[in-house]
């Protein structure tokens, strides 16, 4: 089930070490979620806009303080302000822009905005951590 919510981000555009990354999105009539998100109108569904976002700004967090993937987590702490200002349908092409506000005790704060066609299709806030696992379950 979990398989069917998942998105990711396609590319990296452009990227500013400790300030900005720009990525892609291609949003497919094909992933999975369009089966019922809506039948009569595929719409990608918010929460997954706001999960490309973070995959971006993970990105960027991944960027300046390299973690080993295998023991590291990344984490919502916080979603601020979100707004949803336009649908996304599949064969757009989203564009997700994060911009680094701050990192303070293992906590990072982004401005994030997923745009299609220049026009904004939702902007908020992100607060995120990483934590590191111990990868032998102990």
């Amino acid at each position: 089930m979990l398989e069917a919510c998942r998105t990711r981000v396609d590319r990296v555009l452009k990227h500013e070490p400790h300030r900005r990354i720009k990525a892609l999105k291609n949003v497919s009539i094909n992933e999975p979620y369009f089966m019922g998100h809506f039948p009569n109108r595929p719409v990608m569904p918010g929460v997954l806009i706001l999960e490309a976002l973070a995959q971006t700004a993970a990105l960027l967090t991944f960027s300046e303080a390299p973690h080993d993937p295998a023991s590291a987590l990344y984490l919502f702490v916080g979603i601020d302000n979100a707004r949803f200002r336009r649908v996304v349908e599949p064969g757009d092409r989203m564009i997700l822009n994060a911009t680094f506000e701050r990192h303070m005790r293992g906590i990072w704060k982004f401005k994030a905005r997923a745009e299609v066609d220049g026009v904004a299709a939702a902007e908020a806030g992100l607060i995120c951590t990483v934590r590191h696992t111990d990868t032998d379950g102990q």
